[in-house]
């Protein structure tokens, strides 16, 4: 399954900031739609991603002045994408390797979805249980 299969019907927009944000903002806007982590544009284009973990290294390292600091000064960039063709198990190989949770879709430098680690487990488990369900039914008609 690709990217583009496993992304296509979703409602709504994409959740995003720009390089300008306040810290303070963007996490307000982590919290108030739980999520773990935003897709930065830079003129329409993903220029990096800011996540939860950003937060904590950050206020690690500089205290809570960075709270009042520009989101594009604290985000992981460049930001790891894969196109819609990128098929789903290569995609979870990606994050696994990376040691990263949220991936943007992009298509000719555009934001296209975005995609959580959360996602791809759900349909590699998806893909499990089928299989499994597959290889019982094959045993008791056999």
């Amino acid at each position: 399954m690709t990217i583009a299969r496993l992304i296509e019907g979703r409602s709504g927009s994409i959740v995003s900031c720009e390089a300008a944000t306040i810290v303070r903002d963007a996490i307000a806007m982590l919290a108030e739609r739980r999520i773990g982590a935003l897709p930065v544009l830079a003129a329409g284009a993903v220029a990096g991603i800011f996540s939860e973990r950003d937060v904590i290294y950050q206020l690690q390292a500089q205290g809570p002045a960075v709270l009042d600091r520009s989101v594009g000064e604290v985000m992981t960039a460049p930001a790891v994408t894969v196109t819609p063709e990128t098929e789903a198990m290569a995609a979870l190989a990606l994050m696994t390797r990376r040691r990263i949770r949220h991936l943007p879709v992009v298509v000719d430098g555009r934001m296209v979805g975005f995609v959580s680690i959360g996602d791809l487990v759900k349909y590699r488990i998806d893909r499990i249980e089928s299989e499994a369900e597959a290889m019982r039914t094959y045993i008791q008609t056999a």
